[in-house]
């Protein structure tokens, strides 16, 4: 009877210990899943950048963080920066920018203030700015969304938004593709 006794308290604690080891497996396993969705509820910017830093980078995407509340994400062969701007009413957004050097013979004329002032008349998929004196271009469209977003929704939106300015580009002469470039802004995070 003793025996039978002490095997079954045996294969009792055995089977504890089991369980013990499969749930802080299981947890491990959660914690390390791709997300498809990113709930971003009550978090601040810095705290929403933090967020979505971290899901891009478990689902594969290459990612660095530019700043307290941007993230730099390369999708195809663009690069875009992402910037949380989280609402306390619960309408959020995430800015997706892309930034263009302008040459130096471009720099404060007037042809640029015309031209990035028709653009933002006639298009309504993103914004256009002359930052830094007229040395870049910041291209800037808007994802809204109600505390959570889909990463399909976000790459989706991306990819559309880089459609829209492919199409402006082929408004343009062949030219302007030599005196507008994109810049690398995961290489140079500084200058954005």
């Amino acid at each position: 009877m003793r025996k039978l006794i002490l095997a079954s308290c045996i294969l009792g604690l055995t089977a504890c210990s089991a369980t013990g080891e499969s749930t802080d497996t299981e947890a491990a396993e959660v914690a390390n899943q791709v997300p498809s969705t990113i709930n971003l509820s009550g978090m601040t910017n810095e705290q929403a950048a933090d967020e979505l830093y971290q899901s891009l980078l478990k689902a594969n995407y290459l990612v660095t963080k530019v700043g307290p509340n941007r993230v730099a994400i390369q999708i195809g062969d663009q690069q875009f920066v992402l910037q949380a701007s989280m609402n306390e009413k619960g309408v959020d957004r995430i800015l997706a920018n892309r930034f263009f050097a302008v040459h130096p013979q471009l720099h404060g004329s007037k042809e640029l203030l015309v031209t990035i002032g028709q653009l933002n008349q006639k298009l309504n998929f993103a914004k256009f700015f002359i930052r830094k004196n007229g040395s870049i271009i910041q291209v800037q469209s808007s994802a809204t969304f109600v505390q959570q977003i889909e990463l399909e929704e976000l790459r989706r939106f991306m990819i559309w938004t880089d459609e829209g300015l492919r199409q402006v580009g082929k408004s343009f002469p062949e030219q302007a593709a030599e005196l507008i470039k994109p810049v690398p802004v995961m290489q140079h995070p500084q200058d954005i």
